[in-house]
């Protein structure tokens, strides 16, 4: 996709933008949501008296598209204006993809991300980030400030909290602007959910941090939250019973959680490639750390491959591929 038509496509999204729902608190002054496919996490924009920012950018296949809309939303708010900040809710690919585009586009714009992976960041240590065993790509970026929650960070013209909510991922964080009681939920709670408890996968115990930071969200009474991927909402305390359901069922049953993550991993890759040759994608898979990991903890006696077209196989039953000759087409 040419850049013309790259951001004529972003100004018709950026023209339908529209509030949470009419029933919602007001949203804070300067403050854009922008719901993007499930490769790249919702970008929220921020325009006002602290500046311009942009909070998740995507991943980074995506990340003309991010520059391109970002650059839009600018050109809406008057010449002459740059992207000052751009902040991070977590580092998974789709949330920071986009990061080192915007960089080089804008390189006055600080940015901000939760301190517990700071060292990583600027050794780039893709294995401790997670994107060597996850298969996924990250193009390298730097780092200026630190997202400490207790603290706040200034956006459009609030002051947001920033609250620690591990689980998904241990260093995540939500933001939260308590006048007009906005959540920047990040992964840590969809409308229908929350996303891959990733520290199970490595072995450790993080269910228990899934269901403090669901307390946490409720404790905070938000009246609307801004997930990382799916549409804004309101009626939070039904997407909290859901989320809790979900957890208790990954809690009663671990194997389900796993199956979960491993389709969720394979979904991701045929998103990005959008069409593979299924013996390409399986060897892919085989090859990629966190398949393993789950395999060898979850599902020790199945043939890998064997494994890992079923999952195939499940995408293909939910709707969400189909097979076409030999190759896996996403849908």
């Amino acid at each position: 996709m040419d850049e013309t038509t790259t951001r004529r496509r972003h100004r018709a999204i950026l023209a339908q933008v529209e509030p949470v729902a009419a029933h919602a608190a007001a949203l804070p002054a300067g403050m854009a949501v922008v719901e993007r496919g499930w490769l790249s996490a919702n970008a929220v924009l921020f325009d006002g008296a602290a500046g311009t920012a942009i909070v998740d950018t995507g991943y980074g296949t995506h990340a003309a598209q991010t520059v391109a809309l970002v650059r839009d939303a600018l050109d809406a708010s008057g010449p002459g204006r740059t992207l000052d900040r751009i902040v991070n809710t977590h580092l998974h690919s789709d949330h920071c993809g986009g990061n080192a585009a915007l960089q080089a586009a804008w390189p006055q714009a600080r940015t901000a991300i939760p301190p517990g992976q700071a060292a990583q960041v600027a050794a780039w240590d893709e294995q401790a980030l997670g994107y060597a065993p996850t298969g996924q790509q990250c193009p390298r970026f730097h780092v200026d400030e630190l997202l400490v929650p207790g603290g706040t960070v200034a956006l459009g013209d609030q002051q947001w909290q920033v609250h620690a909510a591990p689980g998904h991922d241990p260093h995540a964080v939500v933001l939260f602007e308590p006048a007009s009681r906005t959540l920047l939920s990040g992964d840590a709670l969809w409308r229908t959910g929350f996303g891959v408890v990733f520290p199970e996968i490595e072995g450790g115990d993080a269910f228990g941090a899934v269901a403090a930071t669901l307390d946490l969200i409720e404790s905070l009474a938000p009246a609307a939250v801004v997930p990382g991927h799916g549409p804004a909402f309101t009626d939070v305390a039904d997407a909290l019973s859901r989320a809790r359901r979900r957890l208790d069922g990954f809690v009663r049953t671990p194997e389900r959680h796993a199956h979960y993550a491993a389709k969720v991993l394979l979904k991701f890759k045929l998103l990005e490639l959008q069409r593979a040759p299924l013996a390409a994608l399986v060897q892919w898979a085989l090859a990629t750390e966190y398949f393993g990991l789950l395999a060898g903890r979850y599902f020790p006696d199945r043939d890998r491959a064997a494994w890992i077209g079923g999952l195939v196989a499940d995408l293909q039953a939910a709707g969400a591929a189909r097979l076409e000759g030999g190759a896996v087409v996403n849908m």
